[in-house]
């Protein structure tokens, strides 16, 4: 029997010699016409290899039995759970390991190991939930980067949780079209934090004044962010500020002073619990006793309320009329209106709003000045192109 001959020749041979006729014999179970009796020798043979000394053998069988569909199971989940030089090619490519099977190779395995399952064809909902919640960074990158995999949006979320502080895994899912605003969203908020701990590392700035800049900055990047959001997403992206506690007075505040009033509405909506077609009336209700009555139901803070109800009373006047930067940037006229107006009535409950509204006049004055420039620019580009194209036309009929 040449299995038998195998056995009896390999004991002697160097480990490169056994290396070759293992798999030379691993090749001739899958492939060659051998007995039932041959088949269970061989299988037989190949279990005994597992516990050759030298790697070269082990990864031998690996290779040969790497995407075989007719491999010895037992063989194969083996091989899967050796030293990782030996493992890599069954994790990346083996139909005979079940989920079950690569769920408990990533909780066990290292960083290599994971990212090989991470890489896998067709890689099944449930296997990427297990390498989203304990897989390593290097793992989830090449998780996201796989399209193959199917990955539920939970996974994703759960991603953004443990490593959206991370570079190059923000910039991954940014550039995904599949991601809804909330997640995008959590990944603003993630680097937001970010730049807040960096900066209070290095004694830039303050812990507390670093967490301020950073929060502001996030809300001015929501407010953009909610500008692009497609109307049915808005209620998804409002219930995630506030369930993540940053549907503040202040982000609120701001989105209507953007223009943003859908926003501003599902706001509402969402603290209040009144339902979005009565919190329209209310908003666009010349009376605004309802509008007072649904701003206390929010419990948003009574300090603000002067604010919120001047910046109503402008919005139905129609100072917004012929404003440029849709509802994504502070309208420069509004704000001044209601800072205006809350300094005239300010009080010492008052200080922290009027501050925030200063705040605010600087960065729609700054927003404002930015975006003439750029006409300005423009314009004379524009000018600039047509003086050259009269010029270039002169020059053609005197020639001619």
């Amino acid at each position: 029997m040449i299995v038998r001959q195998f056995l009896q020749w390999v004991r002697a041979a160097r480990p490169g010699e056994r290396a070759e006729a293992t798999s030379a014999l691993a090749r001739a179970y899958l492939h060659s016409d051998l007995s039932a009796d041959d088949l269970a020798a061989a299988e037989g043979a190949m279990i005994m290899l597992l516990d050759d000394p030298s790697p070269l053998v082990r990864r031998a069988m690996a290779d040969v039995f790497a995407s075989a569909q007719k491999a010895p199971r037992v063989v194969v989940q083996a091989l899967a759970a050796d030293q990782f030089d030996v493992a890599q090619p069954l994790l990346e490519n083996s139909p005979l390991l079940s989920d079950d099977d690569l769920i408990d190779l990533i909780a066990t395995g290292n960083t290599e190991t994971q990212a090989a399952i991470a890489g896998r064809p067709l890689l099944s909902r449930p296997l990427g939930a297990a390498i989203a919640e304990v897989g390593s960074a290097e793992a989830c990158l090449i998780l996201l980067e796989n399209s193959d995999a199917c990955l539920a949006l939970f996974s994703v979320d759960r991603i953004v949780e443990r490593f959206g502080h991370l570079a190059a895994i923000r910039e991954n899912l940014l550039e995904r079209d599949d991601i809804p605003m909330r997640t995008r969203q959590s990944l603003l908020s993630t680097l937001s934090k970010t730049l807040a701990h960096f900066v209070t590392a290095r004694q830039w700035l303050g812990s507390d004044h670093a967490e301020d800049a950073a929060r502001e900055a996030c809300e001015k990047a929501t407010v953009a962010l909610a500008a692009d959001t497609p109307y049915e997403e808005i209620g998804a992206l409002v219930t995630h500020l506030r369930e993540s506690g940053q549907l503040t007075a202040g982000m609120i505040l701001r989105a209507l002073l953007s223009g943003n009033v859908v926003l501003f509405e599902e706001a509402l909506s969402e603290l209040s619990g009144v339902a979005i077609d009565r919190v329209t009336r209310y908003i666009h209700d010349k009376n605004i006793s309802g509008f007072s009555a649904l701003y206390r139901k929010a419990s948003l803070p009574e300090m603000a309320y002067p604010a919120f109800r001047e910046a109503l009373s402008a919005l139905r006047e129609g100072v917004l009329v012929g404003e440029q930067g849709g509802a994504a940037r502070l309208k420069r006229r509004m704000v001044e209106r209601v800072l205006a107006a809350c300094v005239v009535m300010r009080d010492d409950s008052m200080v922290s709003l009027v501050a925030l509204l200063r705040r605010f006049a600087v960065e729609a004055a700054r927003e404002e000045a930015r975006m003439f420039c750029d006409d300005l620019v423009a314009e004379g580009d524009y000018y600039d192109a047509m003086y050259v194209a009269e010029l270039a036309a002169v020059e053609m009929r005197l020639v001619a």
